[in-house]
């Protein structure tokens, strides 16, 4: 008995709701053996959590010096004021009840875990009822606030609070007493929800609290049937919005919860969410646009998979070898086409989408090989012979077309040389009744990437070269067709010449037909070169023969006509057309460089090049064209195409035409410099300067553009950025390849110097980098060529203070490793010079920036006039100078630079 008197009195009802009632009553529910007591005290706590004067003592209660359970009380009692009584606040209170309960979620981060929960309860029923008109972005200004530093609270408190908070509010949205129509009607608070849950998951801090991310993996799973019913109901929003919770936190955290060992079935059953979502049914982009969000969780899987030590990799190859396999039939069944008369309805936009979205599916698949290797080979070729071959239940051409355009992805970039399967899928090719483009496409596009393993399988192309050479025929499959008959001609040249009468007769054919568009066009000449190149001469000469006949005579009408621009176009198709052939027309074979071919040579020829031949007798044809168009720089650059492709393809065997073209190309310049009379005239330097049976057409050439360029110079050059670059690059490559053209007396080697230092002050890169190329070939040579050693020992000086200007701020960054190097060459081929002009050229004021000191100049000179052997190091103090002559130095600019 006496020990019931201890106790407190149970409160009487009309006793005030104040803290220190709250606390006693509390006290009593908690500690009072006497149930009849505890039913009281629990009926009139009950009473006080709703009457008005809970405002007031819940705050009192949250106080960081009372014991968790009276906190507990506290929060508890706000929550149920603000989700039940919502309409007793006023207004004008919102602000402060909000920034209330965030001071104490805040406080509470690193306390008491109960409470802390409770108060996210609390807040997520304010955001709610708040949401959307008094407060539109609740999710987005919680996630916000809790990124924000605060000095009082770790970060990893902070991320745990907001883990807490969008944890718990879709449990409060679920349950809360919002009327219905309230609930529909927040898309917008579905959609914020999602943002901000997948910006929480997605902070790279998170990775550090694994055991926090292992508690979202349940709340994420509970979603699936939610997933479930907006699929089937057609609701894309929220089953985009969920399959994007599930992605970001495997994508984000794999690695993480992989080492998770023991909870490895936990993370399985979240990969097989993220498969339901990479499988949802529907075409992508018409029915549904969430398949696409997946594809990169299974490239980090993957990665993460093969990045563990054997032992744990084994174990989880085990287990999600078959995911992949699982994952390889989901995303062929989302590459299938729809049906056509579906297909028919799309918008050329969403074909286009689709187009993309098949070509990340064929990225995923070759990535996948990578994890299932040949057996996923295996698997697809047993489906399709499956397919092909059961009479009972025929397949649709869809389907046939995915399982192809899966092996394809594989076939295009693996090495499938050493497939067993590759033979029976050759075989089975010819069977598959084509019935409409994508699938006739798709089979294209796959022999193509099968063109290797058939020139070490010859006896096999026969079975595909009747299916290409039919597709040739239909514009519609001009890109697939022509790409692949290329691919062809490149890889089986050499088994190639029982069929290049029928291949050279179909083509001739398409060309004439012109089905085809311009660079389809070209393709198949290229395809035709390569094909030439494997046969006899004569026969190659017969070929040409009958292959460009049709064309001379067009072009022999075409420069007879007053040009007009209908007729220009014609031109530059036909010369095109040539310069394309002759590209890959090789018959010494320059580009064979695998030892497999070396046995298949030909023996080299005697005679002259077909191409030369071919070219020789239409010079006089293309002058004619050249005179009638030379103001025209798209003519003459498709006439510099020809020879430059030529002269690159045919290298020595182009000499006897060098004459000739080197008469023509000074004729051409000086009448309208155009760049691309230059770069040709630089890649006979480059092959012939150092011959000296082709020394002087080529030395005469070359005296020629360079004096009209001079000309050009003293007219005025800024607005030939083009011919300024190639000239440099030309300059450049004669003192490379041949000197000795700095020696002819009628070279003026002081104007040529001066107009590389103009150059250097140009805006576009290109042209200051070129320039520069040519000063870095030409300080070498001070020593060996004398007139190159008087004009830099005279003019040197000017040329380091254009470096100068361009290292202080006048050039780009992104060229000071290209004014190091002359520098370099300066100090290395001009010492006791460059001594003098750097003291002197650093000697005027505010050069070459009003930033730098006399000091910090000084300290430059000295470094570059030391560093004679290290060109990196010249490099590094050009960047650490050029910062601080444009004040950038130590500021964030120059963090990647």
């Amino acid at each position: 008995m006496e020990r019931r008197a201890e106790a407190p009195p149970p409160p009487p009802q009309g006793l005030d709701f104040t803290v220190e009632n709250v606390e006693k009553a509390l006290h009593q529910l908690y500690y009072d053996p006497n149930i009849e007591n505890k039913n009281l005290a629990q009926k009139w706590l009950m009473q006080a959590q709703v009457s008005p004067q809970a405002w007031h003592f819940s705050w009192l209660l949250l106080h960081m010096d009372k014991v968790p359970e009276i906190q507990y009380f506290g929060a508890s009692a706000l929550h149920i004021k603000i989700s039940r009584y919502w309409n007793d606040i006023p207004a004008d209170q919102y602000e402060s009840l909000k920034s209330q309960l965030f001071t104490h979620i805040t406080r509470f981060a690193s306390g008491s875990k109960i409470v802390l929960t409770r108060l996210c309860v609390a807040l997520a029923s304010l955001a709610l009822s708040m949401m959307p008109e008094a407060w539109p972005c609740a999710v987005a200004d919680m996630v916000r606030m809790f990124q924000a530093e605060d000095s009082n609270v770790d970060g990893r408190a902070r991320c745990l609070a907001l883990l807490e908070l969008l944890t718990v509010l879709p449990e409060e949205f679920q349950t809360s007493r919002l009327p219905q129509y309230r609930k529909g009607q927040d898309p917008e608070l579905f959609d914020t929800a999602v943002e901000a849950v997948v910006n929480a998951i997605s902070q790279p801090d998170a990775q550090r609290y694994v055991n926090t991310l292992l508690k979202l993996i349940p709340p994420v799973l509970g979603l699936q049937e939610q997933l479930r019913q907006a699929v089937q109901s057609g609701d894309m929003e929220t089953s985009h919005g969920i399959c994007r919770i599930a992605v970001a936190l495997g994508e984000n955290h794999s690695r993480a919860l992989l080492d998770q060992v023991e909870h490895w079935q936990s993370f399985l059953a979240l990969v097989n969410m993220i498969m339901f979502c990479t499988g949802i049914p529907g075409h992508y982009p018409v029915n549904e646009t969430t398949s696409s969000l997946t594809l990169t969780f299974w490239y980090t899987l993957q990665d993460d998979i093969l990045s563990f030590e054997p032992d744990k990799q084994a174990v989880y190859q085990q287990v999600y070898r078959p995911v992949y396999f699982q994952l390889v039939d989901v995303l062929l069944h989302k590459a299938q086409f729809p049906s056509d008369e579906e297909y028919g309805f799309w918008s050329s936009d969403e074909k286009e989408q689709f187009r993309i979205y098949r070509v990340d599916i064929s990225d995923t698949l070759m990535y996948v090989y990578e994890m299932l290797g040949a057996e996923l080979l295996s698997s697809l070729y047993d489906k399709l012979g499956r397919l092909l071959t059961n009479t009972e239940q025929p397949s649709t051409w869809q389907h046939t077309e995915a399982l192809l355009y899966g092996f394809q992805s594989i076939a295009e970039t693996i090495d499938v040389n050493y497939s067993d399967v590759v033979p029976g899928l050759i075989g089975l090719i010819p069977r598959i009744s084509i019935s409409n483009v994508q699938l006739a496409d798709t089979v294209m596009f796959t022999i193509g990437a099968l063109s290797e393993w058939l020139a070490d399988h010859p006896v096999m192309i026969n079975n595909v070269l009747p299916l290409v050479l039919q597709a040739l025929g239909n514009p519609e499959l001009s890109i697939s067709s022509v790409s692949t008959l290329k691919k062809i001609c490149r890889e089986c040249k050499y088994d190639l010449p029982p069929y290049a009468a029928n291949i050279v007769a179909v083509s001739q054919e398409v060309l004439m037909k012109q089905i085809h568009k311009t660079s389809q066009c070209m393709w198949l000449m290229q395809a035709l070169g390569f094909l030439l190149s494997a046969l006899q001469v004569e026969e190659i000469l017969k070929n040409l023969h009958s292959l460009i006949t049709p064309y001379i005579q067009q072009l022999e009408k075409l420069a007879d006509e007053t040009p007009n621009p209908s007729n220009k176009l014609a031109i530059i198709h036909i010369l095109g057309l040539l310069s394309n052939l002759f590209t890959t027309l090789d018959i010494s074979h320059h580009d064979d460089d695998h030892e497999s071919t070396e046995v298949k040579k030909m023996p080299v020829q005697q005679g002259p090049n077909p191409v030369v031949v071919v070219l020789q007798q239409v010079f006089q044809l293309i002058q004619k064209v050249l005179s009638k168009w030379l103001n025209d720089a798209q003519v003459v650059e498709s006439v510099c195409a020809i020879f430059e492709k030529s002269v690159k393809t045919l290298l020595d065997d182009f000499a006897p035409m060098v004459p000739q073209l080197c008469e023509m190309l000074g004729q051409m310049y000086s009448t309208i410099p155009q760049a691309s009379a230059i770069d040709l005239t630089r890649q006979l330097v480059h092959i012939f300067a150092h011959e000296p049976a082709h020394f002087p057409p080529i030395k005469a050439l070359f005296l020629l553009v360079t004096s009209v360029t001079l000309t050009l110079f003293q007219q005025g050059p800024r607005d030939h950025p083009d011919i300024v670059d190639s000239f440099m690059q030309l300059l450049a490559q004669a003192l490379k390849r041949k000197p000795d053209l700095f020696l002819c007396s009628n070279l003026d080697v002081k104007a040529v110097f001066q107009c590389g230092v103009l150059s250097l002050k140009f805006p576009e890169a290109p042209t200051v980098k070129a320039s520069c190329g040519f000063f870095t070939e030409l300080l070498p040579r001070c020593g060996e060529i004398a007139p190159v050693g008087q004009v830099v020992h005279e003019n040197g000086k000017v040329l380091l203070q254009a470096v100068l200007e361009g290292i202080g701020g006048q050039a780009s960054r992104s060229l000071m490793d290209h004014f190091a190097e002359i520098l370099f060459a300066l100090n290395k081929h001009c010492f006791s010079y460059l001594s003098v002009w750097i003291k002197e050229a650093m000697q005027q004021d505010g050069f070459p920036s009003a930033r730098v000191s006399p000091e910090q100049k000084e300290t430059f000179s000295q470094q570059i006039l030391r560093e004679r052997v290290n060109k990196r190091r010249v490099k590094e103090m050009v960047k650490e100078f050029t910062l601080l002559c444009r004040g950038l130095h130590g500021t964030e600019y120059t963090a990647d630079y």
